[in-house]
């Protein structure tokens, strides 16, 4: 559920707080302070050599339309309070400050009603006021965006109407005439070329509720299971309501409803090149933000257009909403030159805080082969006494899982149990199929740990890797000089405390920390030094054992009140598995 607290000191001051921000930590960015207006510093320069843009709306929706001023996009923005128009007066005196009197100024508003009426005043008291000082009439043009096509008023008419609102799609107006302004393209050139990504423009929003309100709260909310399809960046009703669905129904379903919709069809395509706009309300993750990104170019291709540029961020907001918009741009015909010119003003860089540049490479060739790692052939084989241990080791974690698991559950996450029993399952299954080179040790231990990542995962999964892969080393080098009849007991030991250097330069875990170390290290040492199973599985035990009194410095168990008496799962669920290797190799002398 959408959450109605926010970090806020006063709802009155909260834009003017917001927009200092802004300007401290953009240094090409100022304000006025009085008119809630952000401009860029070197505005009189850009006055004498090109167009100047502004947009502006009421607040509530950044990074639009402050975080979108700067080189390449717009010149200055207004900012009314939240989710209110600005007032006529804040927008003719951004409109006075920003005039570029030889080459003129652009207006973008986006289509609601306040806005359209507090910014058309103030462009005609401007011109008024051009005229009643003798001047000629100013250089002024505005454009209204109407890209929403989730919410259609049937009562509209081709003498007017209501219209469609403006979202995202207003971004992608303001980066292409910015582009095109920047250039030194003429007011009839940039409004020309804003004109037409208005028409060939078409955004449906999705939210799976409405957005907190700073110093109101919530409007209304959805039911937990519960989404709305064309929900406005203002908390406005959507088209329908309807049960949540996995995303991939839900993106492919939101683009069919682009291209068919009637403003959609309008345009006569059915097929073409494409910019994608995948833009984020305010509260959706980056990570549910890549998925929807990949869905919605799938969609597209599938609907016949082929997103050439995709663009995923967030750069229109409802606040803090959880869901997002997409937008398609139909790019003018393959091979002309106003495709070429279109598709080169999206990819010309702009320098602003919102606007994310996209980074361009040429492929130098596929690294695939590198990523595999070498192609190294190992033969598996059968073995008689290593199929027991693994054997043995796997029905002592079967028999010990739930003890393991309670005492996770009481000092961790609970999971330790069944993961040890995942990893251990996974590796007696692949002994059972034949699928291990138990004749070569080194190399049985390596594929074990593999098997061990895939299964496990986890921080005790890697721990077992990083072991495993040492000891694999370890125990290579020994055979490599003194062959195979060299791994006796002791070497393996020894073998055991050279692994845990290796495992030592990943972990600051010790003996002593309440881990699984505290019963590993006694058990190599011990070995190590006699040589003798029994008397290092015994070691083992009093490690794990000792466990239960100590006070934990690693893992989760730091963040849970020490449990006297209980020993930690990890040098538990270790010693099962010792055990049953340790009485395998016993009973097989």
């Amino acid at each position: 559920m959408v959450s109605g607290k926010h970090f806020i000191t006063d709802s009155k001051t909260l834009v003017k707080d917001s927009l200092r921000g802004l300007v401290l930590s953009n240094p090409h960015l100022a304000l006025d302070d009085d008119q809630k207006v952000i401009y860029s510093k070197d505005l009189a320069a850009k006055q004498q050599r090109q167009v100047t843009l502004f947009c502006g709306g009421g607040s509530g929706h950044e990074p639009a339309h402050a975080g979108f001023v700067g080189e390449g996009m717009l010149t200055a923005s207004v900012s009314g309070h939240v989710f209110a128009s600005p007032t006529s007066s804040q927008v003719l005196s951004c409109l006075r400050r920003i005039y570029a009197p030889n080459h003129g100024t652009l207006v973008v508003i986006k289509n609601y009603t306040g806005d359209v009426l507090n910014f058309g005043r103030a462009v005609e008291r401007f011109k008024s006021e051009c005229l009643n000082q003798g001047k000629p009439l100013p250089k002024v043009a505005m454009v209204v965006v109407d890209d929403d096509v989730g919410v259609v008023n049937p009562n509209d008419d081709d003498e007017g109407g209501v219209g469609r609102r403006g979202l995202a799609g207003t971004v992608l107006v303001y980066k292409i005439a910015g582009a095109l302004a920047a250039q030194g393209g003429s007011l009839d050139q940039v409004k020309a070329i804003a004109d037409y990504t208005i028409s060939h423009t078409f955004t449906i929003g999705c939210a799976l509720n409405a957005a907190s309100v700073p110093g109101t709260g919530m409007p209304r909310s959805l039911k937990d299971n519960e989404m709305e399809i064309g929900m406005g960046i203002h908390n406005e009703p959507g088209f329908e309501t309807r049960d949540v669905e996995p995303a991939d129904v839900l993106v492919s379903k939101l683009i069919s409803h682009i291209v068919s919709s009637g403003p959609f069809k309008k345009t006569g395509k059915t097929g073409g090149r494409v910019i994608l706009m995948v833009n984020n309300l305010g509260a959706t993750s980056n990570i549910e933000m890549g998925l929807v990104t990949k869905l919605a170019a799938e969609a597209a291709r599938n609907a016949g257009f082929d997103p050439v540029r995709t663009f995923s961020g967030t750069y229109m907001t409802g606040l803090a909403m959880p869901g997002i918009s997409l937008s398609l741009t139909i790019l003018p015909d393959h091979d002309t030159a106003e495709y070429k010119q279109l598709l080169g003003l999206v990819d010309q860089p702009a320098y602003c805080p919102g606007w994310i540049n996209q980074a361009y490479a040429e492929d130098a060739g596929n690294t695939d082969d590198l990523a595999k790692g070498p192609t190294t052939h190992i033969e598996p084989a059968p073995d008689a006494t290593w199929e027991k241990v693994i054997s043995q080791a796997y029905q002592n974690v079967v028999e010990e899982e739930p003890k393991v698991t309670h005492l996770d559950q009481v000092m961790g996450d609970g999971d330790c149990g069944q993961v040890l029993l995942a990893g251990a399952t996974a590796i007696y299954e692949a002994s059972k199929a034949t699928q291990l080179p138990l004749n070569d040790p080194p190399a049985a231990l390596a594929r074990i740990s593999s098997i061990v990542e895939d299964a496990m995962g986890g921080t005790s999964g890697i721990i077992y890797c990083l072991f495993l892969d040492g000891l694999a080393q370890q125990l290579r080098t020994l055979m490599s000089s003194n062959g195979s009849d060299a791994l006796t007991p002791q070497v393996w030991g020894k073998a055991m405390l050279g692994a845990l250097d290796t495992l030592y330069q990943y972990t600051t875990a010790r003996p002593g920390h309440r881990t699984l170390i505290d019963a590993l290290h006694p058990f190599a040492d011990e070995l190590g030094r006699s040589g003798n199973l029994q008397q290092a599985l015994g070691a083992a035990q009093k490690g794990a054992d000792s466990t239960a009194h100590m006070q934990p410095k690693r893992g989760r168990a730091v963040y849970v009140q020490q449990k006297d008496s209980l020993a930690d799962a990890g040098a538990v669920g270790l010693v099962c598995v010792l055990k049953g290797i340790v009485n395998a190799l016993c009973e097989n002398k």
